[in-house]
């Protein structure tokens, strides 16, 4: 749908930019949205590479294992369906920990890792187990101790203070947590 939206947006503002006169505000925009894309992308870099190179030394201690460890009753709790899955109980820890420290990016390939091996225990191959729901309700909600992305976009924006938004960052993805998995809990509890 939004391959559909964006051009649409495009031409339509193209066509306001010629039948108001503003062509050279339409392509000063263009270049000076192409220099911010970019400044961002930087940013970005350096705060993925950043994080991954943290991630992989923790990987290398004892960090990673006492973290999952840490959330073992809780992925019991949210997962009574994998009981048997080390595996995907241990990519779903991963994939838990990466959105926690802010590594949205990493966190990704390691949620489709997990969601992978779901579904290969998955009995009706075109729908979701309530592991699976659990589990995309928890990444929707994103619980994050250090928003990276959040700071490093501040960042580039040149904001006084680009950390001020951990607190509400906090605040937002706890409530978002407990409400999204309260109401699968729900759900799955009715459904059964």
């Amino acid at each position: 749908m939004l391959n559909i939206l964006w051009p649409i947006f495009i031409i339509l503002s193209f066509i306001y930019a010629l039948i108001s006169g503003k062509v050279n505000e339409v392509n000063n925009g263009i270049f000076t949205s192409l220099s911010d894309a970019v400044e961002l992308t930087i940013t970005f870099l350096g705060t993925i590479c950043l994080w991954n190179g943290i991630m992989e030394i923790a990987k290398k201690t004892s960090l990673i294992n006492k973290m999952t460890n840490m959330l073992k009753p809780f992925i019991n709790f949210l997962f009574p369906d994998l009981k048997e899955n080390r595996t995907a109980k241990q990519e779903i820890s991963m994939n838990m920990i990466a959105n926690i420290l802010g590594l949205g990016n990493a966190a990704t390939p390691l949620g489709i890792k997990a969601m992978k091996t779901m579904q290969k225990e998955n009995k009706k191959k075109d729908t979701l187990t309530n592991s699976m729901m659990m589990f995309i309700v928890i990444n929707t909600a994103s619980l994050q101790l250090i928003p990276t992305n959040v700071i490093a976009i501040r960042t580039s924006l040149n904001s006084e203070n680009p950390t001020s938004i951990i607190l509400p960052v906090w605040i937002a993805t706890i409530i978002a947590a407990i409400v999204g998995i309260a109401f699968t809990k729900l759900l799955i509890k009715k459904s059964n």
